[in-house]
């Protein structure tokens, strides 16, 4: 990190110091493809900082920086208020991954920030622009971090995509809500916003991934309960029935089935047994249904209201929602036909409500 004490420097002063410092690494970036190719990170920060100091010789930065190491956003302090992050790729283009939308590190006096990004692929050069019009759109890694693209254009940044300055997110208490909104309306059918749920990043993700098969009796059953109880839909006959819930299973759970309607669709007919009657030669997933009433009782119980209004896609939940499920599920069987009734009464009848 480099820090300024210097209070009196304006912005146009600092911008003509990112600029003479531009012009100093590029010609000093001529012919020096090797070095550069091994000045990743800090040493990259170093080589900034070395040329910031030349560079405000005669300028109010005279005597002001300072490099300092750590994990701080941004890696420069000028003046308590400017401030420049040092990034870089070893690729011969202008785009790399950038720091957390969180900010979590940002020293919060710092109000300005520019972007100096070395390209250290043949040919060596070096570029800095105003952090907020180099950041095209949001990865994840761990955190939703930014994409850093130092030759998009003006109007394409994902904070004009979105409506949404990049001083008003960074300032606000949730910036995950804004940016997985955006997102979420940009899914396609299939698609899942895996890294965020209920407008919460999920900062922990399943350590690994397993396949089915190597699940025990008593997790396949847990995993197939919830998969009853969250995606109704699974009891249609849609050849799509299946594709939230994979998506669910993968990317929550850290698990990978890849064949699915085994899970559900396997057993033939069976004849359930209730204290409102017997119902015969109904499909087996209604007798794993009465099998495990009890568990789907609690998932139901359990999971968050705000969950259940995206996993269910319904705008409200009841409060009754067991009744709430059964029609959703009866719903889903017949797509609105008149069996609905007899099929509803048939799961009514299972939870004997």
């Amino acid at each position: 990190m480099i820090v300024s004490e210097n209070v009196h420097a304006s912005l146009d002063e600092f911008k003509q110091l990112m600029a003479k410092t531009d012009a100093l690494l590029n010609v000093e970036a001529i012919g020096r493809e090797i070095y550069y190719q091994g000045r990743n990170g800090t040493k990259l920060e170093e080589d900034v900082y070395d040329a910031l100091v030349r560079c405000a010789k005669k300028t109010p930065f005279e005597n002001t920086i300072q490099l300092v190491s750590g994990a701080s956003f941004p890696d420069i302090i000028v003046n308590n208020y400017y401030g420049v992050e040092v990034k870089s790729t070893n690729k011969n283009h202008w785009k790399s991954i950038g720091s957390s939308i969180l900010e979590s590190t940002r020293n919060q006096k710092v109000d300005r920030i520019f972007l100096t990004f070395g390209k250290l692929g043949e040919p060596v050069a070096f570029k800095s622009r105003p952090y907020e019009e180099c950041l095209s759109g949001i990865l994840v890694t761990h955190y939703p971090r930014y994409q850093i693209d130092m030759e998009l254009a003006p109007g394409n940044t994902i904070f004009d995509k979105m409506g949404v300055s990049y001083d008003e997110l960074r300032k606000m208490d949730n910036p995950v809500v804004p940016v997985s909104n955006y997102y979420k309306s940009q899914l396609k059918k299939g698609e899942s916003l895996w890294w965020v749920e209920n407008n919460i990043e999920k900062t922990v993700a399943p350590p690994t991934v397993r396949l089915w098969n190597t699940l025990s009796i008593n997790e396949r059953n847990s995993f197939t309960v919830q998969g009853y109880a969250l995606f109704p839909e699974i009891m249609s006959h849609s050849t799509s029935k299946y594709q939230r819930y994979a998506l669910w299973l993968a990317t929550n759970c850290g698990i990978i089935n890849t064949n699915i309607r085994d899970q559900f669709s396997a057993g033939g007919q069976v004849d359930i047994v209730t204290p409102k009657g017997v119902f015969e030669k109904v499909p087996a997933a209604f007798g794993r249904i009465n099998k495990n009433k009890e568990l789907i009782i609690s998932v139901l119980i359990a999971t968050e209201e705000s969950s259940l209004k995206e996993y269910w896609q319904q705008e409200y939940i009841e409060e009754n929602r067991l009744l709430q499920w059964c029609q959703l599920v009866a719903k889903f069987v017949n797509m609105g036909k008149k069996e609905d009734e007899k099929i509803g009464d048939m799961l009514k009848a299972i939870f004997n409500i």
